[in-house]
């Protein structure tokens, strides 16, 4: 067992749940998870998954300063997004998600590289999601998480492929909780 991928899946675990709770906190354990889960990605050839973990950490600087100020100095509200904007951001996830595929099949030695690239185009929607406090990033999460697990499996990270699995729960439940916290919100 690779004890960055444990300690990566520690940290990121916590941010996760504390995300689910509309928790500010998860931004900074996520970077310090991001960081580690970066090195453990670059050595099982998951490319995609390193350029996704360095979004990750700028993100959550931004997002960690956004929940905090992000409406004229006071906390950002969950809310839900409109059905046309999704539809327009899931559109170009999934042509992002083509395009970094291709690059990756053409010019590297990638492992699963459309695979690797749906995850990090739909990992990017779900984060851009959760930085705005959209209830819509957990169907994003929820996606993710359901390709991933086995990916990260057929790479031998059976410690991360598990916790993925914890986080498809979470987004599940996260889901309710915040459809709930934007109902509160009008």
């Amino acid at each position: 067992m690779n004890p960055v991928e444990v300690a990566a899946n520690a940290f990121v675990a916590a941010a996760i749940f504390l995300a689910g709770r509309n928790n500010v906190h998860t931004w900074w354990l996520g970077i310090v998870g991001c960081a580690l889960f970066g090195w453990v990605f670059y050595e099982s050839r998951l490319y995609a998954d390193v350029t996704l973990q360095i979004f990750f950490i700028l993100t959550s600087i931004l997002g960690w300063w956004k929940w905090l100020h992000g409406r004229k100095g006071a906390e950002l509200p969950v809310r839900l997004s409109r059905p046309s904007t999704l539809v327009g951001w899931t559109a170009v996830a999934a042509v992002a998600a083509l395009g970094y595929g291709l690059l990756l099949h053409t010019f590297t030695d990638a492992y699963a590289p459309f695979l690797d690239s749906i995850v990090l185009a739909f990992s990017v929607l779900g984060q851009l999601l959760m930085m705005e406090r959209r209830v819509e990033n957990w169907w994003a999460w929820l996606l993710v998480n359901t390709i991933a697990v086995p990916l990260y499996a057929s790479r031998g990270l059976y410690v991360t492929s598990v916790l993925y699995v914890a986080f498809w729960v979470n987004a599940l439940v996260s889901l309710r909780r915040w459809r709930g916290l934007a109902r509160k919100n009008g």
